[in-house]
């Protein structure tokens, strides 16, 4: 079966820091785009973060901009997404997608065009 799964939230201070981690079931990386997107409760999904097949392009929101990174190694077929001087605000279920890239030119790309996604991992941020 093809899916992803997202590892690595969990409960952490402001200020703090996580890493969550996305890997595929069923399918290698290697020919993907992978996107973050997170979804707090009430609140619409929001695209954080993306990465083209090879790494060449990364995209972040300004909202969380010099805070996160995200990363991919490919020999361990993940994603990683590093987060920073966590906030409050960042509190959400974190999801993981991929897009084919064939070019290295889909990051970013429309939310429609993710073809996979994960269940999500939760992340609060809270003292």
């Amino acid at each position: 079966q093809v899916q992803l799964v997202e590892s690595g939230g969990g409960l952490v201070q402001p200020g703090g820091s996580l890493r969550v981690s996305c890997a595929p079931s069923g399918f290698s990386l290697d020919y993907y785009a992978i996107g973050w997107f997170r979804q707090a409760p009430g609140k619409e999904r929001e695209g954080v973060s993306c990465i083209s097949r090879s790494a060449g392009s990364t995209y972040y929101a300004d909202s969380v901009k010099g805070r996160f990174t995200i990363s991919r190694d490919n020999a361990k077929n993940t994603v990683y997404l590093q987060m920073n001087s966590l906030k409050p605000e960042d509190t959400a279920v974190y999801y993981c997608a991929a897009v084919r890239d064939r070019y290295g030119s889909r990051c970013p790309a429309p939310d429609d065009d993710y073809a996979y996604w994960g269940q999500g991992t939760q992340v609060t941020v809270s003292s």
